[in-house]
This record gives C-alpha cells, structure tokens and sequence, in this order.
C-alpha cells in the first residue's frame, strides 16, 4: 500500500499527463503502479477519478478540482522539505582541522578532500601534515588519520584498512647486486631508513614474527617516507615500504619485492576523531567520507 503523499504525487503527475503510459515516463514507474495508485485514490475518496478504457483516460470534473488542491498540499509539503534542506546544507560550512601522515597527505588526502570542497563549497578544510603524533585536543584536531598504533583509548575510531609493509628494490639495483636470500645477505646491501621524527634517530624495520631490524648503516636516510619511496625507485637503495607507497611502483615494474617471508602482519590505518560529545554535521561528514575513501581497495590499494 502507497503512502498517502506519494499516491498523491502519482495522481497530480497522471493529471498533467495525456495518459497514463506518459505518467509513468516522468515517475520512473510501471503504467501499472500508475493504474493501482489511482484506483487506490479512487477507493480512499469514494468517487472516480479518471474516465479511462483500455487506450485513454480523462480526468473527471471531481478528479480536477482534488487535482487542484493536491498540489497546492503538496507545494506546502515540498516546501517544508526545501527549507530542512537548505538548514542542513548551511550546517555543512565551516572549519575541519584534519591530520595525516605526510606520505598519505600528499597523495590520497587533497584528492578526497578536494572532492568535498567542490561539493560543499562552505567547508574549510585545515589539513596538516606530520608523521610526529599530533596532541588532537591540544591542537584542536577534528579529524586524524593514522597507520600503526593509537596512543588514546579516549579516541573514536575506525580500523578501516590494512597496510602491509614490503621490502623492495628497483630492478636495476638487484641487477647490480643480486637480490638477498636471506636477511644476512640484505645487510651486506645498500638500505634505506627513514628518521624518526620523535626521537632523531632511524625507524628500525618491523619483520615477521615481531622481529624488528636496524640497518646499518642507511646508504640513503630522510625524515620522509616518500622521498625514501622516490630514493629506493631511482636504485639507491633496498627498502621496506608501506604498499600504499610501493604496489603502484610495483605494478609499474619499477620496483621488485624480496624477502617476503620477512614481512610484518599488516597494520591497521584509522580514521579517528576526539571524544568531546556531539559531532558537527561538517565534521561527521569528513569523517564518513574519509572513511570509505580508504575502505575502498580502488582508491587506497
């Protein structure tokens, strides 16, 4: 059974129509949900409504005159919904404070967010990067986004994907100096690090089994995780790479990788926010949509 306003909006479409077949046309539907909403009418108000046979159909003198005041009703109703509409779209403007790691801002992040901007042409997007930890409260952060580990159960977050890490050279370098068998052999070979920007010194590798490595010492190191990416395609070095970084250079045929027995369980990536009571509509929009962004295996491999 159709609800009284859409049965409504089915009879005052078939009344502006030569026909029902053409009714249907402009509703997207059946000429036979055309034909039930109306006998539906029909049985609700007692009276005919559509003088019809089986190639026309005429709107009666009663038909007309209900015709006329169901629009009127439904411009009333139409108009409720506009102005919510319209207050919903306004709470969709304002300032969202977000931070990432600089290796998934400088790629992933102004292509989801410039999306937003262009469809909610009210919001302002703060975005900063950093693969030190941000204090979200003490810097007012709305928004974060994070692979590994998070520091505060207070937070509100969502596991949204898994990030291997791979060890990897560009086919030049394995050219050069054969690709390691084990993990003695890879200490014998160029390496990669990347500093650590909480404490100065190099990230140690993380290997399965929770064994983590240290090379020493780093042919190339940088405080950067995709200048690290850029050094091991141009052949400077091996290096372990997240997959964000490296399956695209890998699927190029730009980089090859090694060791797989060797690599960590995947870690997770959160999307996360504060927990400081209700959530602005702008802010649980960002949220949302950074959310499936990175569920979604096509845009975040």
């Amino acid at each position: 059974m159709l609800n009284r306003l859409e049965m409504l909006r089915i009879f005052c479409t078939a009344a502006e129509a030569r026909n029902f077949k053409e009714a249907a046309t402009r509703l997207g539907v059946s000429p036979q949900a055309v034909t039930r909403a109306v006998k539906e009418l029909e049985h609700h108000v007692g009276e005919l409504l559509f003088h019809r046979n089986t190639r026309h159909s005429r709107i009666t003198e009663f038909g007309e005159q209900l015709a006329a005041r169901a629009r009127l009703g439904l411009r009333g109703v139409d108009e409720i919904f506009r102005r919510n509409e319209e207050a919903a779209a306004s709470e969709l403007a304002g300032l969202v404070r977000i931070t990432a790691p600089r290796s998934l801002g400088q790629y992933h992040l102004p292509r989801v967010l410039g999306e937003l901007g262009t469809r909610y042409p009210g919001l302002q997007l703060d975005l900063r990067l950093s693969d030190q930890f941000a204090d979200v409260v003490d810097e007012q952060i709305d928004i974060g986004v994070r692979v590994g580990f998070l520091r505060d159960s207070r937070f509100v977050a969502r596991a949204v994907a898994q990030v291997p890490f791979l060890i990897v050279a560009a086919p030049q370098l394995i050219a050069r100096c054969g690709a390691p068998r084990n993990l003695q052999e890879l200490a014998e070979r160029p390496t990669t690090a990347v500093i650590d920007p909480n404490t100065g010194r190099p990230w140690a590798w993380f290997l399965a089994q929770g064994q983590q490595w240290l090379p020493r010492p780093p042919t190339f190191a940088t405080d950067d995780t995709r200048a690290e990416a850029d050094a091991v395609v141009a052949g400077i070095g091996f290096g372990q790479l997240a997959s964000f970084l490296a399956v695209p250079q890998l699927r190029a045929g730009r980089l090859v990788e090694v060791l797989p027995e060797l690599a960590p369980e995947p870690w997770s990536l959160y999307v996360y926010r504060p927990q400081r009571g209700p959530v602005a509509a702008r802010i649980r929009l960002v949220f949302d949509r950074l959310v499936d962004y990175f569920a979604d295996t096509r845009c975040f491999p």
